[in-house]
């Protein structure tokens, strides 16, 4: 990432370059990444689309199914008229539905998504040996396959999962319907089914990073009610082109964190863990997140949309943190034109409490175990914010002002 002279503050021309070298960094990621594009694997017609419009239609022992976007109280009581093989039923005929309803019992939420799993392995294995692919195309059908199954092993846990275009999924690791507090790891650019989790560089993957802060919640209680879940349900950007130097996708991608969150188990306190991108997510849903989030951290963040905390509205805590080697600190913390992500969050000014990264190396060390800024985000994830490790001298438990 190309690396921009200091520029005095107090000089009138200051805005005018920095607005300048916002626009620079968009168009050197134009030519280098080019106007970025949502991945396709070029499947069949998207079966998840086919499924809601037969349940919109469709009915179940005599009764209209209820509205799939509906409140998840609504949904909760319509389970509650289902017996067990009503459920099983109406599950069999609609995984992709009933996978992501938020508001549907979440055991049953991992047998339909687990439903579902299969069934696209199995289109998956179809597509790898079809004459009308070619080598590429086949090889993708073959990775997509494997992914599903890896998802399949008996001891995951997927709370959603749509298969169409690049894929969206997410998985609970600890007892979700017991916990008492839930922390929700929403990734940032390139994050796609078959990027979910990774063997080299785990830590980078959606999968390597709740696993890990779950770990470090693990050890510092042992027997605590919580869990985390690794959040890949919504369309990131691919690379760093437009799509990620604008706001689009992170307006479609907040409105499937809010509906998400709202489903979690009541008696939870929610934290979100948030990163790069994933922190673009979290600032357009912290305008109008459930009053269960607590909590919303940030951690090697291009900004949150917004020039202050008191932008949100929320009465969450608002954390952030970056490591010295991080080299989003050499992007220009502006919007212009719909161009760029605002005010930096560790930013005095912007009156988020700051943590400390120590250890985390680079942009894509935050979730490495043995960091400060896992441990930070295991404490914050666990309500026990009072531990937490600060940047600097900052008392970041005090109220930010």
């Amino acid at each position: 990432m190309t690396s921009f002279p200091e520029l005095d503050s107090s000089t009138p021309s200051t805005t005018g370059w920095r607005m300048l070298l916002a626009l620079a960094v968009v168009f050197v990621m134009l030519a280098t990444t080019g106007w970025t594009a949502i991945r396709h694997h070029g499947g069949d017609m998207d079966p998840r689309a086919r499924e809601l419009a037969s349940w919109r239609e469709g009915r179940f022992d005599g009764h209209r199914l209820p509205d799939p976007y509906a409140p998840p109280p609504v949904l909760q009581r319509f389970f509650t008229t289902l017996d067990t093989r009503q459920r099983a039923r109406l599950t069999a005929r609609y995984p992709l539905v009933v996978g992501n309803l938020n508001g549907a019992p979440i055991k049953l939420r991992y047998r339909a998504n687990r439903l579902a799993l299969i069934r696209a392995r199995e289109v998956e294995r179809r597509r790898t040996t079809s004459t009308q692919l070619t080598p590429l195309g086949r090889e993708n059908a073959t990775r997509r396959m494997q992914r599903y199954a890896s998802l399949l092993r008996a001891d995951r846990q997927v709370i959603a999962f749509d298969p169409a275009g690049s894929g969206r999924v997410a998985e609970v690791f600890g007892d979700l319907e017991h916990a008492r507090h839930v922390a929700v790891v929403v990734p940032g650019v390139d994050t796609d089914i078959l990027t979910f989790q990774k063997t080299r560089r785990r830590y980078t993957a959606p999968v390597g990073m709740a696993r890990s802060v779950y770990q470090a919640e693990r050890s510092l209680e042992p027997h605590g009610a919580n869990a985390v879940i690794a959040w890949a349900d919504y369309t990131a950007p691919v690379g760093t082109g437009l799509d990620a130097a604008t706001g689009k996708l992170a307006a479609e991608g907040a409105l499937r964190l809010r509906a998400f969150v709202t489903g979690l188990p009541d008696e939870a306190a929610v934290t979100l863990l948030c990163h790069s991108y994933g922190s673009v997510v979290c600032g357009v849903a912290a305008r109008d997140l459930d009053p269960s989030v607590t909590d919303i951290a940030v951690a090697g963040s291009p900004g949150m949309r917004a020039g202050h905390v008191s932008d949100f509205g929320t009465r969450a805590r608002v954390w952030a943190m970056r490591d010295g080697n991080d080299w989003i600190a050499d992007v220009p913390n502006l919007e212009v034109g719909g161009l760029g992500h605002g005010a930096d969050p560790v930013a005095e000014g912007f009156g988020a409490r700051r943590l400390s990264a120590a250890g985390a190396d680079g942009h894509s060390g935050y979730f490495v175990p043995g960091t400060e800024s896992v441990s930070n985000f295991a404490k914050l994830g666990i309500g026990a914010i009072h531990s937490v490790t600060c940047a600097d001298d900052d008392d970041c438990t005090a109220d930010a002002g």
